[in-house]
């Protein structure tokens, strides 16, 4: 029975996800809103155009489409039926890029970081992959806070600033507000932490990079997963709740990304 009940939650988790599509950048965020998902005007600012690659750079396979995989913005150039390959498709080249999350995750994420995320705060994004959503951190936190991107691949770590610079925050990354490094997530502390794929179980090595006081929003699990709050109060005391059931990619090695 316990299990049923983690696959419904897991399911009508998705299926809200699902729902909130677009065939425009701009229908897309309307129905995230609509639907409650964000209420900050910064989730809404940053193109996910940028953050996507070209269908051409694809190698097309014969796995299913992300359900969310129409929401590329039609201004992007990029032909629908071509975009809906680009969520759940290898590269054709080396680059062992991830699943690209789809917008509604991401948004939860920010909104419920929300809080920590005032102008100044230092935020960390494990697994930064397409850059995407260092940007949206980086709206929020202003210029004079900071994010770190971090991810265990190099060529990863390379597209995204150049996605970052093509959305326009050159300037970011050359004044160090915005940081995409190809390694771990120390020099902490950070008032906010984002983690982008599922931990078997908690990671004290992130708990201790929080901030007094500070967040995380993590998944955690393996079949049955959750999105955990890791909150650290003032004086240090470290509270856990699950927040909602979820399905994410597992956070991974370098070898097993590559497929080696």
């Amino acid at each position: 029975m316990l299990n049923f009940l983690n696959a419904l939650i897991q399911l009508t988790s998705t299926t809200m996800a699902w729902r909130c599509t677009g065939k425009s950048n701009k229908e897309l965020i309307s129905n995230m809103a609509t639907a409650g998902i964000f209420k900050s005007d910064q989730v809404a600012n940053v193109d996910r155009a940028n953050y996507v690659r070209h269908a051409t750079h694809f190698a097309f396979s014969k796995i299913h489409p992300h359900p969310e995989a129409n929401l590329i913005p039609e201004q992007s150039g990029m032909p629908q039926q071509s975009a809906r390959r680009t969520w759940s498709v290898p590269l054709q080249s080396q680059l062992p890029i991830p699943l690209t999350p789809p917008p509604s995750q991401h948004a939860y994420a920010t909104e419920h970081l929300l809080p920590y995320l005032r102008p100044g705060a230092r935020v960390l994004d494990v697994g930064s992959g397409s850059g995407y959503l260092c940007a949206v951190l980086h709206h929020l936190v202003g210029p004079t806070g900071k994010v770190v991107g971090i991810e265990h691949i190099p060529e990863l770590v390379d597209w995204s600033v150049d996605n970052l610079k093509k959305d326009g925050l050159g300037k970011a990354l050359e004044d160090g507000s915005i940081v995409v490094v190809a390694g771990d997530g120390r020099k902490g502390p950070y008032d906010a932490i984002h983690v982008g794929a599922a931990a078997p179980t908690l990671p004290n090595e992130l708990v201790e990079q929080l901030a007094c006081p500070g967040r995380m929003f993590i998944p955690v699990g393996t079949y049955s997963q959750y999105i955990q709050h890791v909150d650290k109060d003032a004086n240090g005391k470290v509270t856990h709740k699950e927040v909602m059931g979820v399905s994410y990619v597992p956070l991974t090695d370098q070898e097993k990304q590559r497929g080696v």
